[in-house]
């Protein structure tokens, strides 16, 4: 059972709970769907000012609507279109303080202006990417970034 309760100590050890977190919500399941909405939806309690959360998952062509957290979102991707067609593609983290700026950028939330997407990589291959958006600009942080991306890391494990 989960209940949502403020989380103690610094944004270090926050983080290493919600990682802990993760870690026994996805241990026995082996749905990957079921996975993925979970982390989603712990991510939406844990990070504060973001207004969408969720995965795309990749399917061999582009990137398609996995379980999420915000508003109805886009459904399709193609690779090297938008924060996470690029992210995907080029298999990298990218942070956006300002996505109105980013080339090519798809509003899929017109109130989202920064975004952070992480690949979702097992074995070399590209799996699909954690996507986050924010109503404000700037919003991730190194730190955070960190954090993110150990969150993916162990998704990509357990699909």
């Amino acid at each position: 059972m989960f209940q949502a309760l403020p989380y103690e100590g610094n944004r270090s050890e926050q983080f290493s709970a919600v990682l802990e977190q993760l870690k026994s919500l996805i241990h026995d399941e082996p749905s990957s769907i079921a996975n993925l909405a979970n982390a989603s939806a712990l991510l939406n309690s844990f990070l504060p000012d973001i207004n969408w959360v969720g995965f795309y998952l990749y399917d061999g062509q582009e990137l398609v609507l996995g379980p999420f957290q915000g508003l109805p979102a886009c459904i399709r991707i193609p690779l090297n279109r938008g924060v996470c067609g690029t992210a995907a593609a080029e298999r990298r983290t990218l942070v956006v303080d300002d996505v109105h700026e980013f080339p090519g950028h798809i509003a899929c939330d017109a109130a989202s202006n920064s975004e952070i997407v992480i690949p979702l990589v097992k074995d070399g291959h590209l799996l699909g990417v954690l996507d986050i958006d924010s109503p404000l600009k700037g919003r991730f942080d190194h730190e955070e970034r960190q954090f993110l991306e150990q969150f993916a890391q162990i998704i990509s494990l357990k699909m």
